[in-house]
């Protein structure tokens, strides 16, 4: 059992990678300001230089360093790539926000890279199950609730334990954009729920599962 180091003396540094609108990056940053979550950004990672997501983070005034898989020959130099940045940036946590490119978790990152997926996890989740194909697979399949779930990544899709997740009954009839704007709102809570959980040192992990006390 092990847990992450307890930060209450300072704002927790966290490291946002992102693949797309920058919609979680920009919810980070209404909780920074209106002090609902104690962290500041140093650092912006985006797996594609022309997501509009680059451009908020700057417009924000943050550095936003894109850093794009087909520039390297490997998962492995791809993966050195992103956490020798972050590494540089000092961040305490890094936080998957919407980031859809495989990366190789080195070991002294793990149990300090977050990711949010937009179902309660294990039900549509894995390879290949992201942003709406998860909200159409739901509408298709005709369940009542769906959800969001905040975990630890590792190096397996939706595998690393599950910090925290938050639930909503389904309207009949339901679209699947309507489902992506229903969980993304519940996002916004889980997610800078669960960074406060892990920085207050309260949070352990036993194998695959947390206990926060």
């Amino acid at each position: 059992m092990h847990n992450f180091p307890a930060i209450n003396d300072r704002p927790v540094r966290l490291g946002v990678l992102i693949s797309g609108g920058g919609s979680t990056l920009l919810n980070f940053l209404d909780c920074i300001r209106d002090g609902s979550l104690n962290a500041e950004v140093p650092l912006v990672i985006a797996s594609q230089a022309d997501c509009r997501g680059v451009q908020r983070a700057r417009d924000a005034g943050l550095e936003c360093v894109p850093i794009v898989r087909r520039d390297f020959a490997s998962l492995a130099d791809f993966s050195d790539a992103v956490f020798e940045r972050l590494k540089a940036a000092e961040v305490d946590l890094v936080t998957m926000a919407g980031y859809l490119s495989l990366l190789r978790i080195p070991d002294e990152f793990l149990g300090r890279v977050l990711n949010i997926h937009p179902s309660l996890i294990p039900a549509f989740c894995g390879k290949g199950m992201f942003g709406d194909r998860v909200h159409k697979a739901v509408v298709a399949r005709g369940v009542k609730v769906s959800g969001c779930t905040v975990h630890f990544a590792d190096n397996e899709y939706d595998h690393g334990p599950v910090i925290l997740q938050r639930s909503i009954d389904l309207p009949e009839a339901v679209s699947a954009d309507e489902v992506g704007r229903l969980v993304f709102e519940q996002e916004k809570i889980a997610y800078p729920e669960a960074i406060r959980r892990v920085a207050s040192g309260r949070l352990k992990i036993d194998e695959r599962r947390t206990i926060y006390s």
